[in-house]
């Protein structure tokens, strides 16, 4: 019997996942959790075959609680699903530890196959996605800038770039203005700007954010 979690802080997205599931993996049990301490509460109490959680939580993101989830719940695989494209945190996803990363929007279609396939323990990943992988592993510096930015820098940065202020930011991720004020100084630092006006442009070209 296949024990699943599922993460995600909206409660209609995680009913319509825990029918997929349901459906796809009669004898399983589902369980649900909206937040990450909510995913630590469950992980304390019991052992889960697969957790496919939310990359956008409200305090810590999926990606954020990973290595703590292994530490509990050792060697289970973590799919990460998202609104965001592939091509902007999938990456970022397996690199810190996922086994997976599905877009929200294929997830009827292919969350249960995502699911098997995490399970046998392989990696679920488009083709494209292994491709710059398997580039970015092979040379020291490659790809785009913007993915030596670490996870918190590059949601701000994309929050910057849609013209959001510091205390907007700050509000949304849980943050201080302080610490959003650091992670702003680190992105421009890392990415060489001067300016929001240099985020703006490098998000609208390298298409982050729609210009």
């Amino acid at each position: 019997m296949i024990q699943i979690l599922i993460a995600d802080d909206h409660s209609v997205v995680r009913r319509g996942l825990h029918q997929i599931l349901a459906e796809g993996f009669p004898a399983s049990i589902i369980d649900e959790a909206s937040d990450a301490d909510s995913i630590m509460e469950k992980l304390y109490h019991k052992k889960y075959d697969v957790i496919i959680s939310d990359l956008s939580m409200p305090g810590r993101t999926g990606l954020e609680i990973i290595p703590q989830i292994n530490e509990i719940n050792t060697g289970v695989p973590v799919l990460i699903l998202s609104i965001h494209p592939e091509n902007q945190y999938a990456i970022r996803a397996l690199k810190a530890g996922a086994s997976g990363y599905l877009s929200k929007d294929l997830a009827p279609e292919e969350l249960v196959g995502a699911v098997k396939v995490v399970l046998s323990g392989k990696k679920y990943i488009s083709a494209e996605t292994n491709k710059r992988l398997t580039i970015s592993r092979g040379t020291e510096k490659s790809g785009p800038e913007h993915q030596y930015l670490s996870d918190r820098e590059f949601d701000v940065m994309k929050m910057l770039a849609v013209g959001k202020s510091i205390s907007e930011i700050a509000d949304s991720m849980l943050l201080s203005t302080t610490t959003v004020s650091t992670y702003r100084s680190r992105i421009l630092a890392k990415m060489n700007f001067k300016t929001n006006a240099d985020i703006v442009f490098y998000c609208i070209e390298n298409k982050l954010i729609s210009g």
